[in-house]
């Protein structure tokens, strides 16, 4: 029974399905892809920590859920039942070989989902998808929202005074970022990098930004940057706390090959800020 593997606490809604016959661990399909015999069920269960020990001929795989800029792994192995349910079993499906996946997902004490795969007779385990791969290989990367180095959010900047924008970089927030991931015999390797910065400056204004922006170093000048700047032309003492609301957002440009194939996929993130921007005080 399947509650002899954990205590049951709480319902969880899976799927039941099935393949056509024993395969050996490296074979065990991806249950991404394929034409599946499907058979509804609940079951819940809660796991301390990390939901102990998942041995046995796993195909591990990770995948992320969005939450803002941050993302909740969930750790996933698939494996085939061992022992097979047997003839009787709510879980036999006419002599088809039975999967289950398992999948623990961090900052929920450990939760473990429970579903049973598995590929339609005489097909063998479902063929992989290279595209559904490559999401996993950019899930693997953890991209995130622009590392902003100016405008600070401890500054103070001054009507009609040029404003230099830049961004640090790194494999996380800018890029470039290669990571790889494979199922069954498909192994996919994927390059990410921002590609361009959209800064919405809290005034009104939207700014487009091909590149990271260029550092300020100092000038006795009021010299523009050349690469990624602004002018505020108001004061922010109207708006709510007295300061701008400045939102980055990268658009991430992702090429990936692998399984015969090639493509791009985009992904977006954000950070957020607030700045402060006053008027040039002259004393005379």
């Amino acid at each position: 029974m399947l509650t002899t593997r954990a205590t049951a606490i709480a319902l969880t809604c899976m799927v039941v399905a099935t393949a056509a016959s024993a395969t050996h661990a490296a074979d065990d399909p991806d249950i991404s892809k394929g034409s599946c015999d499907l058979l509804s069920f609940c079951v819940g269960v809660n796991v301390p920590g990390k939901g102990g020990d998942h041995n046995g001929g796993e195909d591990k795989k990770g995948t992320e859920s969005s939450s803002g800029n941050k993302k909740a792994v969930r750790d996933c192995h698939v494996r085939r039942m061992d022992p097979q349910p047997p003839p009787g079993s709510e879980y036999y499906r006419d002599g088809k070989a039975v999967y289950e996946q398992v999948c623990v997902t961090d900052g929920q004490d450990g939760l473990i989902d429970i579903q049973f795969v598995g590929a339609d007779p005489g097909q063998g385990p479902p063929a992989v998808d290279p595209a559904v791969v490559a999401q996993q290989v950019v899930d693997k990367m953890r991209l995130e929202g622009p590392d902003i180095a100016s405008p600070r959010a401890a500054g103070r900047y001054t009507v009609g005074v040029p404003l230099w924008m830049w961004v640090n970089q790194s494999a996380t927030t800018y890029g470039p970022n290669t990571a790889s991931a494979s199922a069954g015999d498909v192994t996919v390797t994927a390059t990410a990098k921002v590609s361009k910065i959209v800064w919405q400056m809290g005034d009104g204004s939207t700014v487009t930004c091909a590149g990271p922006g260029t550092p300020y170093t100092g000038s006795s000048a009021m010299v523009e940057s050349p690469t990624c700047g602004h002018r505020y032309s108001a004061t922010s003492a109207d708006a709510p706390g007295g300061r701008y609301s400045v939102t980055a957002t990268s658009t991430w440009t992702i090429d990936w090959q692998g399984g015969g194939q090639s493509g791009q996929l985009e992904e977006i993130r954000q950070s957020d800020m607030q700045v402060a921007v006053g008027e040039l005080q002259v004393v005379r």
